[in-house]
């Protein structure tokens, strides 16, 4: 019998309403014991009906709150399941919970409620995962990619194609144990053509998915130039507030300032740089090798330059260390007469007075996102699930290369990419095929 678990399934802190679980076999036995109410005859509970009543510490001390009953299997994790509604409040959650471990109930690991109803087939891996990625989206590109995984579409066609490789493989069985009826390249041509239909659906979601970095970590982009030239006005601009201080004198960044906004749904990380010079300033110094160090460490580099002086030798020194890098350069100050030559990549803007700021956050976008990002096909922001299914890819480029080899050997290679498929989802078992593989064997064996 699986112990009876507890735990705490909301964020401790002040609020309107605590939720405390209880999941196992016999959970009612615990409630029992804590929770009572006129309306509620343990006898005949009815499930997914909100029971009001009192949660008892003690003879004299009781909490007003709500109870739900899931029946097995009809709950999240499959099993008998209990939840406390409770007024929220760190001591009185904290108290629930307890009372719960004091009569019988185990705590929970992390993550074991969502263990248990993937172990009772509740959730697949990949649903699991996807779940923990959208309470941890930041941005509206990654809430919708994990919405999409959290819907079970990448599941189904993970199974699907594990469904045609199980009958690949009773195919391959039936030949090996009945070669008098000599089908060994009929069945090879069924195995190549399907491994094309399969490496096309693997091809599409490991392309759909190499903007995931961004969707997940956002675009990181470094602002860049010498003293004085408005690397921070443009900050502010982009964010559109006063986050860096501004001030004509020079060298007022020291260090680098982290900040970030979204466009199109996608996170923009601003780094704004100390400015590039050289400089008898330790401290200044310091943060110049930072900026340096921001440069390699970025997506893209906005290169900013004054529009009411000449490029000086300290731009042209920054300029070269744009090599191999993706950059805009960002001619600031066009409010004031012109007197930069023509640059590459260059967008003119006034970070005084706003001017082209829109403009500039579509040109950081289009730079890094080149083509428009579909959510409504599956894109793997999770690293885990995409590793496993370019192991996948690869396996399907072995077997495209074992043509000539004999049926052993690529039976070998398809349950390799069965069982490789089934770590995305979790699926992993062989019962599988061994059941559809006895269930070819009608013939009369």
């Amino acid at each position: 019998m699986e112990k009876i678990i507890a735990c705490i399934s909301t964020p401790l802190g002040k609020g309107a309403i605590s939720i405390v679980r209880m999941s196992g076999e016999n959970c009612l036995e615990v409630a029992k014991k804590v929770f009572f109410s006129k309306s509620l005859d343990y006898e005949n509970i009815k499930p997914r009906y909100m029971y009001l009543g009192d949660f008892s510490f003690d003879e004299n001390l009781k909490e007003k709150c709500m109870m739900v009953y899931f029946k097995a299997p009809n709950s999240y994790t499959g099993e008998d399941l209990i939840e406390f509604q409770i007024h929220g409040g760190i001591i009185v959650t904290q108290k629930v919970y307890e009372k719960l471990l004091d009569c019988g109930a185990s705590p929970a690991e992390p993550g074991e409620i969502s263990k248990r109803a993937f172990l009772n087939g509740k959730l697949s891996l990949d649903s699991a995962e996807a779940i923990v990625d959208e309470i941890n989206a930041e941005s509206e590109s990654e809430l919708k990619a994990s919405l999409i995984l959290a819907s079970g579409k990448l599941f189904e066609q993970v199974t699907s194609m594990q469904t045609n490789l199980t009958e690949l493989l009773a195919d391959i069985e039936v030949t090996l144990d009945y070669p008098e009826h000599d089908i060994e390249e009929t069945v090879k041509e069924k195995i190549y053509n399907k491994i094309k239909e399969i490496k096309f659906e693997l091809d599409k979601h490991i392309e759909n998915s190499k903007q995931a970095r961004f969707i997940k970590n956002g675009i990181n982009v470094a602002i860049i130039g010498r003293a004085n030239v408005g690397k921070s006005s443009l900050l502010n601009a982009l964010l559109g507030e006063e986050r860096a201080i501004v001030t004509d004198i020079e060298g007022t960044t020291r260090d680098n300032i982290n900040e970030h906004f979204f466009y199109n749904g996608i996170k923009i990380n601003l780094t704004d740089t100390a400015g590039i010079r050289e400089s008898k300033d330790i401290v200044e110094n310091l943060g110049i090798e930072r900026s340096k160090k921001a440069i390699e460490n970025s997506d893209m580099v906005i290169f900013v330059v004054d529009a009411s002086e000449q490029l000086s030798n300290e731009d042209l020194e920054i300029k070269k260390l744009l090599e191999n890098k993706i950059f805009i350069t960002v001619i600031n100050k066009s409010d004031k007469e012109r007197k930069v030559e023509k640059l590459e990549n260059e967008i003119s803007i006034s970070a005084l007075e706003n001017k082209n700021i829109d403009y500039l956050k579509e040109v950081i976008f289009s730079s890094i996102i080149k083509n428009q990002i579909n959510f409504n096909e599956i894109i793997l922001t999770n690293e885990r699930q995409l590793n496993e299914l370019k192991t996948c890819y690869n396996t399907v480029l072995e077997l495209e290369n074992a043509r000539e080899f004999s049926l052993d050997v690529i039976s070998m290679l398809l349950k390799q990419l069965w069982n490789n498929l089934g770590k995305i989802t979790g699926n992993t078992e062989n019962e599988n095929i061994i059941d559809l593989i006895f269930s070819k064997f009608c013939l009369g064996k």
